[in-house]
């Protein structure tokens, strides 16, 4: 017993040293550094021998990049998913996706609950900083509704896929398809297992609604899925979901409205295809281009204009509080408001009857402008690394702007990338995830008042 005391005695002096490092960090430190603790982990898991098909590593390099797209829910692939991974790799991706879409610190709550743990203040901090909650009363109500809504999403959608594909490729092929692209979907990651997305499904009503009814939901986010479950009507719903559910609604539409003009007269995609797979395409398109990452057409083969629009949606993304990324539907809501606002003289600027603060304007304004820098500079450093010309510099920009929004989709330049370039993505996937959530809210916890006054001055602007 007295040669254990030593050991025991170093364990609590390192219990405690790691309580006191936890404890100095802000909540969005301590998230990102689980973040790249569950990263670092996956990558040791993909790396090894048993995660590849061939019972060869795959190296350590593409396990990161892998485990970083899936953590960060993201999709981009340097390997295909379906035919480099064994069955025990693609089973920890989903695992890693999962985790990534619900939030550890969700897991960690569950965890915690069944264990009997209590949830101190800080941990409910975290919660709110992950979950993007405007208030710290009833997370852990919020965590439990939370993992309630995924699995349900998920496992209706994996009943409803594995009846329609149990008949191509038996039950138990079905369930397994089922289960990892219901994951996939709903956490807005944009695996597959297939090396073509889902293009062999591009006139499957029953699989192209499935797909599209998990992304957009998990898009939604949390939030807003529990606000319109309680309450069931327009007018008590709060202000944010009123604008999640516009603002997204509208850039589906348009989107689709958009792809579906442009491409029509493109005959390497639209071209080849029947009136009602054109109609099942856009909508699709339209749909995953917001941070889902899933295909039914070439993106490659799209007519440029149709790759900016894609662009753009990559951009704008998913709904704050959800599985996507993106600047969110709410930041560019808000800032279209407020430039309509300034060209009809300025003053208030309000939405539903609802006054919007100029802080919101300010932390949404820093959202758009740090994250266009960080995809300009990502398309810059890639064009060095890998050697692009002019010519396909939409590819480049593409692939930036896609790793940034943690949408997924390629126009096949992932799968080129040098190491160089694999790092810079790699880095850029993560710095998505977690770079306009932690600076809105680092925005938001510290507000310094100056000391000074200054005297006013006019600059001209415009």
């Amino acid at each position: 017993m007295n040669n254990m005391e030593p050991h025991i005695h170093q364990k609590n002096v390192l219990k405690v040293k790691l309580s006191k490092l936890t404890n100095k960090m802000s909540p969005p430190q301590f998230v990102m550094l689980v973040f790249l603790f569950l990263i670092l982990v996956g990558a040791l898991l993909l790396a090894l021998p048993i995660s590849s098909a061939s019972g060869l590593s795959i190296g350590l390099v593409d396990a990161l990049f892998t485990a970083t797209s899936a953590v960060c829910v993201n999709g981009l692939a340097v390997v295909d998913t379906g035919t480099v991974f064994s069955t025990f790799g693609q089973v920890v991706i989903a695992v890693l996706i999962q985790i990534g879409g619900l939030g550890f610190m969700t897991m960690g709550v569950i965890i915690a609950i069944l264990l009997g743990k209590r949830i101190g203040l800080r941990q409910r901090l975290i919660i709110q900083q992950t979950t993007q909650s405007k208030s710290s009363s009833g997370l852990v109500k919020l965590c439990l509704y939370i993992v309630c809504i995924a699995f349900a999403f998920e496992m209706v959608a994996v009943a409803i896929l594995t009846l329609r594909w149990m008949g191509d490729m038996g039950f138990s092929d079905a369930l397994y398809n089922a289960i990892f692209h219901s994951i996939s979907a709903f956490n807005n990651a944009g695996f597959a297992l297939w090396s073509d997305s889902l293009s062999e499904y591009v006139n499957d009503p029953i699989v192209n609604l499935t797909i599209i009814w998990l992304l957009v939901s998990g898009g939604l986010g949390y939030i807003v899925i529990v606000e319109l479950i309680r309450k069931r009507k327009w007018k008590p719903l709060s202000l944010h979901t009123k604008i999640v559910l516009v603002s997204s609604g509208s850039l589906l539409m348009i989107g689709f409205v958009l792809l579906f003009a442009l491409e029509t007269l493109n005959p390497q995609t639209f071209g080849q295809l029947s009136v009602s797979e054109r109609i099942w395409s856009g909508f699709f398109q339209s749909a995953t281009a917001r941070s889902a990452g899933f295909n039914t057409i070439d993106i490659s083969s799209m007519l440029s204009a149709s790759q900016l629009v894609l662009i753009i949606l990559m951009f704008i993304g998913a709904s704050s509080g959800g599985t996507g990324g993106g600047i969110k539907t709410t930041t560019f809501f808000v800032l279209i408001l407020a430039t309509i606002n300034t060209f009809r003289g300025g003053g208030q600027i309000h939405a539903f009857e609802r006054k919007i603060s100029t802080d919101v304007i300010m932390r949404a304004l820093a959202v758009v402008m740090s994250s266009i820098l960080c995809v300009l500079i990502v398309a810059l450093l890639l064009t060095v690394t890998e050697g692009i010309y002019e010519e396909h510099f939409m590819e480049v920009l593409f692939e930036a702007t896609s790793a940034f929004s943690t949408a997924g989709l390629s126009m096949g330049l992932t799968s080129e990338l040098t190491d160089a370039g694999k790092a810079i993505v790699t880095v850029t996937m993560f710095v998505g995830r977690l770079g306009p959530l932690t600076l809105a809210y680092a925005l938001a916890e510290k507000k310094r008042k100056s000391k000074l006054g200054y005297p006013e001055d006019h600059v001209l602007i415009g």
